[in-house]
């Protein structure tokens, strides 16, 4: 079965949702259990994406400091942190509220997206087209389509 992308038409801004995973517990839920989760006062402008993509840090060793992975939205619901984690015990984050974003499979990139200089990354709202071309991190900026036109 052939898999859905979105049409050469569609350069819908902010479709995809480029977000930070600097924990290797974060990526195994990723993995195994088909989530992610974003805190609902810092999620970005560009709301809510039709597919998320993953930026690795450090700790991920040789897939570190790249986007190596993207996956399909296929649900976003408001949780409390501890509806995400209810074995952990009550801290001053539990009542915090979250966007639980449901995702299919994760699908490696064809080629990582690096960043080749360091930056703190927290979220990029880009388009599937920037997605699929981009080489490194500068090229998913999706600031405006006049620097599309002038880039």
């Amino acid at each position: 079965m052939a898999k859905k992308r979105p049409s050469k038409k569609s350069k819908s801004r902010g479709e995809v949702l480029v977000a930070i995973v600097n924990d290797k517990g974060d990526f195994a839920r990723l993995k195994e259990e088909h989530w992610y989760r974003i805190p609902t006062d810092t999620a970005p402008r560009r709301f809510p994406p039709k597919w998320v993509a993953f930026y690795q840090t450090k700790i991920f060793g040789e897939e570190a400091h790249a986007v190596n992975y993207y996956a399909r939205v296929k649900d976003i619901r408001p949780v409390t942190r501890e509806e995400l984690f209810p074995g952990d015990p009550p801290n001053p984050k539990s009542g915090r509220t979250y966007h639980r974003i449901e995702i299919g499979s994760l699908q490696r990139l064809p080629q990582p997206i690096l960043s080749r200089r360091f930056r703190r990354i927290v979220f990029i709202p880009t388009t599937w087209e920037k997605l699929r071309a981009a080489a490194e991190i500068n090229d998913l900026f999706d600031e405006s389509s006049l620097e599309d036109r002038l880039g």
